[in-house]
């Protein structure tokens, strides 16, 4: 059935249940949106790899926060 996720429609979770799903969607969009603004504004020998690369991924990527913190931790270089 569409829309249902473990045999659970939206309606039947519990509101504690919503409120922690949105939660969670606005806290990873937030961590997707500063990762994009830093990579946007970083000079690419500043990126490791490429930067078309870490932008599709974070866009892409339903990783629950995971990706952007990779990029954060990761993706970019110590500036020396």
């Amino acid at each position: 059935m569409v829309g249902d996720v473990n045999g659970k429609r939206w309606a039947d979770l519990s509101p504690a249940q919503q409120r922690l799903i949105m939660v969670g969607a606005v806290v990873e969009s937030v961590l997707k949106a500063v990762a994009l603004a830093d990579l946007a504004r970083r000079p690419a020998s500043q990126v490791r790899g490429p930067k078309p690369l870490w932008a599709l991924v974070l866009t892409l990527a339903n990783s629950l926060g995971a990706a952007p913190v990779i990029y954060w931790l990761y993706g970019r270089r110590k500036i020396a």
